[in-house]
């Protein structure tokens, strides 16, 4: 019996080619997969938007009135003082708007994401 050496060459070019005619035929429960992350994430990501923008608006306000209060002095301390409560009123909303938001998309996306592991799951 003869030993014959193997010999492999490597090359990333023929890597990429082959796996991108292998996705042309790769099932679809990985694009199922796929579209149930997607969902998923999608729900959170609203939420998560919503929230910052209303906590970085009632910084903004919290912040311009501390500026009012504590820089330009006279008739601008009730105002600023105002806006400075404003703004915590506004911060201390974000995180129950955050909660309403990822109640509301999950009750608006349940139907599908449940399909969609049904079919997985068979």
């Amino acid at each position: 019996m003869e030993n014959k050496p193997f010999n492999y060459t490597y090359s990333a070019e023929e890597q990429t080619e082959i796996q991108r005619i292998r996705q042309k035929y790769a099932s679809q429960e990985a694009d199922k997969m796929e579209q149930l992350r997607r969902l998923d994430r999608s729900v959170s990501e609203k939420a998560t938007v919503f929230s910052l923008v209303l906590g970085i608006l009632g910084a903004l306000l919290l912040g311009g009135g501390m500026s009012c209060v504590m820089v330009v002095e006279g008739i601008w301390f009730i105002p600023g003082l105002l806006l400075g409560v404003l703004g915590l009123a506004v911060v201390s909303l974000a995180y129950p708007v955050y909660l309403r938001v990822l109640k509301k998309e999950r009750e608006r996306i349940a139907p599908e994401i449940l399909r969609l592991s049904e079919e997985l799951l068979k």
